[in-house]
């Protein structure tokens, strides 16, 4: 009886001969066949894109290598600069660890990148995700690299009927037996980029796609089944209070959070606590604040409605020009000094 042949090399030409036509021009990219990237831009790019969608991130990652062009640069740069440039991008211990990442590099490896998923994983704040990343991405090592968009293109693949979140360790072993040498820093792009612009949520573009030969979702008629996904729970809603307090210049009160906890070293509008039923302890200085109405905001765990007190004041906060601060504050305190400003 002949040998049933091994559909991997196959597979794996079809998409890398697809990507070579169709993957997509970013930031941090280099193109197919050319040098790899230098690995502070892989490594950047990807603590960047946790959480992130790439047109999101992309003016971030140019305003931050235009900035700090080096992981030499970034090391040496302030921490509160630092928090201020990433105020937007969200899952702010994300760049406390950018930097202690950054700083680590310099002084314990002289500047360079560590090549392998070992000694990268060694890092501050880099995890399993990033290191296999930054292996096959900048150093074209071979590595299971897994993200959002790969596990979509494995679960409709192979037609994996457990339901996300629980079926993560069977499409990473799905996705392991795919790796090869050949181009193995390109082959996590390919995928990437399949997920992203082809194998999409909700509407899988079929006809376009060069891995249908081999698709079970697709063989089924239904791709858009697959990722199964279990019900998520209702987000818990919290309260709470922003003070908007400004001088007798027009320039707005600030304080640096606590470094630990939610926007932890952040600079924002002073708070009351969030909770349900948080209890409303106003800055001292001032009686007379006035109610400007309430404004909502989503993080991943919890929802969060503010209602926003106004007066004018002053005290021994950080005191910043209203311009200034909508530029820097992250995305909650922004709204609520924009509903405070008016």
């Amino acid at each position: 009886m002949a040998a049933v042949p091994n559909p991997v090399p196959a597979l794996r030409a079809a998409l890398l001969d697809w990507y070579d036509a169709h993957g997509r021009t970013l930031a941090w990219r280099a193109p197919p066949g050319s040098p790899r990237p230098h690995p502070y831009r892989v490594w950047l790019s990807e603590v960047m894109l946790q959480q992130t969608t790439t047109p999101h991130a992309t003016p971030y990652f140019e305003a931050f290598t235009a900035r700090w062009p080096t992981v030499t640069d970034l090391a040496a740069a302030g921490d509160s600069d630092v928090m201020a440039a990433w105020a937007g991008l969200g899952y702010y211990a994300r760049a406390r660890n950018l930097l202690a990442c950054a700083r680590a590099v310099v002084e314990d490896y002289g500047a360079v990148f560590p090549d392998t998923e070992a000694g990268l994983l060694a890092l501050p704040g880099v995890g399993a995700y990033t290191a296999a990343a930054v292996a096959a991405i900048a150093f074209d090592r071979p590595a299971n690299v897994v993200d959002g968009n790969v596990e979509r293109v494995m679960a409709r693949l192979f037609a994996v009927e457990t339901p996300l979140p629980a079926a993560k360790p069977e499409l990473k072993r799905l996705a392991a037996t795919l790796i090869a040498d050949d181009r193995p820093g390109d082959w996590p792009q390919a995928l990437m980029d399949l997920g992203a612009t082809v194998c999409r949520p909700g509407r899988p573009l079929c006809e376009a796609c060069p891995l249908t030969r081999w698709c079970a979702g697709y063989a089924s008629g239904h791709p858009e089944r697959w990722p199964l996904k279990t019900k998520k729970a209702e987000r818990p809603h919290r309260t709470g209070v922003a003070w908007v307090l400004r001088d007798d210049r027009g320039r707005v009160a600030l304080v640096r959070r606590p470094d630990e906890g939610l926007l932890g070293g952040m600079t924002g509008l002073p708070t009351s606590e969030w909770s349900v039923g948080a209890a409303e302890t106003p800055p001292p200085v001032v009686v007379d604040w006035r109610e400007a109405g309430t404004i909502e905001h989503v993080f991943t765990h919890f929802s969060l409605t503010l209602t926003v007190r106004v007066a004018e004041g002053g005290g021994d906060f950080l005191w910043i020009d209203p311009e200034e601060a909508l530029a820097s504050l992250p995305t909650v305190f922004r709204k609520a000094l924009e509903r405070g400003l008016v």
